[in-house]
């Protein structure tokens, strides 16, 4: 199976579980071209891996961080952040 396939809808932004364990949850992520993921925190670490595309990564602390195929985050908790896509993005999510 392919990340790109559990996506069925062209929306800005989809999100679908697919892992879930005791431990740790993944999430796959897709932010269309121009896409934002609006302002939200974690409760607990949590690691963002950009699978394919360029999203621009920013938090409330001043931290603004490209992020291309290949590229990751630990995404510290209770700092709010958000993400914008400059082209449509595919991302994993663990937290």
């Amino acid at each position: 199976m392919n990340i790109k396939e559990l996506h069925t809808t062209e929306k800005e932004v989809s999100a679908v579980s697919f892992f879930k364990s005791d431990q740790a949850n993944a999430t796959a992520l897709q932010i269309l071209s121009g896409g934002k993921l609006n302002e939200h925190i974690t409760k607990v670490p949590a690691l963002l891996i950009c699978m394919e595309g360029k999203i621009i990564f920013r938090n409330e602390n001043g931290i603004e961080l490209p992020l291309f195929s290949g590229d990751f985050i630990i995404i510290e908790p209770m700092v709010k952040h958000w993400i914008e896509a400059e082209i449509t993005t595919q991302l994993v999510l663990i937290k």
